[in-house]
């Protein structure tokens, strides 16, 4: 008798070394797992996990972010509903879309990407990871709040902190510890900042914050700390892993990093197509308001639900060929794929849809643009293979990588 492989467990090591196949085990066989480490449901098929984004029924919320993200960053748009949601999202929006974002943070965007790639150009190697990645949508994020980027370090260590935080699924309570301490750190530099600011506008994001008024409602102190921090660990972590894995995509693929690298236009491909394969984060909670019908079963009203986004985008219900890297896939539509109207999952959905989504699409294909110019014949070092890390967020921890330096 053939017995069914059990599942990974999604804590255990080989989960960790490559989820992808577990994945496939859950939606095939367990689209719905009580998972009592995590004390929450697991859904895995697009279906269920773009239901949980789009909430069109009022049947999940985001009041698990209550003890989830407001011990790190302190109460967020993200916990918001209804009219109070609508507002705060109206009062920070306009400057992550349209004119704002290309008159205003463009400039700043490609500055920060040609003063890191500068340190490394004629060197003819780098490390993808350690020498732009991990740097470059920190100091964009810095230099667009008209922040000291010199604090860059600390800034590094306060968004890695709040993702570990984020993804302790284990519940350490050192890395608990850690989250809770740097709210009240980032605090103690902000808000002194903020209030300084307030005095001083000037055209910076943060001024913007500062004097942004949408009926009669404006931003407090405490509003706009919190949304900066959550700028900063949100922004820094996905696109530091975004651009990562973008480029190990295509390393990985010679045949469309030379489409590509002919073609700058095909980077928003790119990055579509690398939201869907390999996303920067793979799970996102949300809490049943009500009993709810999915695959597989009931999850009860009040139950915690862990979307897998990893998962739900490779569903073979709504993708073909879905574990392989192809940027001219024509399910997946480029045009809307930073929009709320995206059909991978990656930025979430519905009303809650990343507001920077813009943004880390403006940074990508900036960032990559540049390192292309760059690095015209850029491989991967001698024997080396990207593996992606981590669980909650995932993405290469290193892509060294040699090039003829362009003088």
């Amino acid at each position: 008798m053939v017995t069914a492989q059990p599942i990974p467990d999604i804590l255990s090591p080989e989960f960790a070394a490559n989820p992808y196949p577990a994945y496939r085990m859950m939606r095939e066989s367990a689209p719905l797992i009580w998972h009592e480490p995590t004390k929450s449901y697991l859904i895995s098929r697009y279906d269920d996990v773009e239901r949980a984004f789009k909430d069109r029924d009022s049947a999940f919320t985001t009041d698990n972010y209550n003890w989830q993200i407001e011990p790190v960053h302190g109460k967020t748009i993200l916990q918001l509903s209804g009219r109070e949601h609508a507002v705060r999202r109206a009062l920070v929006a306009p400057a992550f879309r349209g004119s704002e974002l290309e008159q205003k943070f463009l400039p700043v965007i490609g500055r920060n990407a040609r003063e890191l790639i500068d340190g490394f150009r004629g060197t003819g190697s780098a490390d993808l990871v350690d020498d732009f990645a991990t740097r470059f949508p920190v100091n964009v994020i810095a230099d667009m709040l008209g922040l000291d980027k010199s604090d860059h370090a600390r800034f590094h260590r306060w968004y890695t902190a709040v993702i570990a935080f984020l993804g302790n699924l284990s519940g350490d309570q050192d890395v608990i510890a850690a989250g809770e301490r740097t709210r009240v750190e980032f605090a103690e530099y902000m808000v002194p900042i903020i209030r300084a600011r307030r005095d001083r506008l000037g055209d910076d994001l943060l001024s913007t914050l500062c004097r942004a008024e949408v009926d009669g409602v404006r931003m407090s102190d405490e509003d706009i700390k919190a949304f900066c921090s959550l700028l900063l660990a949100a922004g820094g972590e996905t696109t530091d892993k975004a651009i990562a894995s973008i480029f190990a995509n295509l390393l990985l693929h010679p045949d469309q990093l030379a489409a590509v690298r002919a073609d700058r236009s095909l980077i928003a491909r790119a990055f579509a197509e690398t939201l869907r394969f390999t996303p920067p984060v793979h799970m996102i909670m949300r809490q049943a308001a009500r009993d709810v019908e999915v695959s597989g079963g009931t999850i009860p009203a009040g139950a915690t639900v862990t979307c897998l986004i990893g998962a739900a985008n490779r569903d073979t219900d709504h993708y073909r060929d879905p574990d392989t890297f192809d940027i001219f896939r024509d399910d997946l539509t480029t045009t809307t794929a930073f929009s709320a109207a995206a059909d991978h999952l990656a930025f979430a959905l519905g009303r809650h849809f990343c507001v920077g989504a813009l943004l880390a699409k403006a940074e990508v294909e900036t960032g990559v643009d540049q390192l292309l110019d760059a690095m015209p014949d850029v491989r991967l070092a001698d024997g080396y293979d990207p593996v992606e890390q981590g669980v909650f967020t995932r993405g290469p921890k290193s892509l060294p990588v040699v090039f003829t330096p362009v003088s």
